[in-house]
């Protein structure tokens, strides 16, 4: 899968991207404690997701993925936390 990033270029599909970012968006949440292993599981629910779509998709795309899995697993102040810190 390929992304399309704001400045037009054409990169690789990262799913650590999505774990780090993640994990960084969950370090300032307590009550809503994210393993590596979850992380890993939500990135992995987040690609399985975004290969429905498309080859090529929008970082947009991923960052939304990424807000709807946190808020459907059950990680609201995560998600939160997420759309701040990839504003």
């Amino acid at each position: 899968m390929k992304i399309t990033k704001k400045n037009g270029n054409i990169t690789a599909y990262d799913d650590q991207k999505v774990v780090r970012s993640i994990l960084n968006a969950n370090a300032g949440t307590p009550l809503e404690n994210i393993s590596q292993t979850v992380a890993e599981a939500l990135a992995d629910d987040v690609f399985s997701q975004l290969t429905e779509k498309s080859e090529i998709i929008t970082t947009r795309e991923i960052r939304n993925c990424v807000y709807e899995t946190l808020l459907d697993r059950g990680y609201p102040e995560t998600a939160k936390r997420y759309m701040e810190y990839k504003d």
